[in-house]
């Protein structure tokens, strides 16, 4: 199998546990791995709520979607990133750190 250098650099994420990529429709491309390969569930709850931060963006003239949106959750979290009209998504294990005491 053909590896894109879109999965490729994917595949490299640090704690990843899967990921997608899908376009600005919300269908998910051939693109896609781990817990979230092909789950076209998951895609339409990400990109509901993609949807909803793109409304809120307020108070500029200037009207760029954000970059990325992080939902987090105690065990894992998900990462959204927006570029080149494809939406990346990765799932990502929630590392808990010890607080530092000085």
């Amino acid at each position: 199998m053909t590896t894109s250098p879109i999965t490729a650099s994917l595949d490299r994420v640090p704690d990843q546990v899967g990921y997608l990529v899908m376009n600005e429709d919300g269908a998910v491309m051939a693109s896609s791995g781990g817990e979230l390969e092909n789950d076209e569930a998951a895609a339409g709850v990400i990109m509901k709520m993609v949807d909803v931060a793109l409304r809120l963006q307020t108070g500029t003239d200037k009207q760029e979607p954000f970059k990325r949106l992080s939902v987090i959750y105690d065990e894992h979290m998900y990462m959204v990133t927006i570029s080149n009209q494809k939406i990346y998504v990765s799932k990502r294990t929630n590392e808990h750190h010890e607080p530092i005491t000085v």
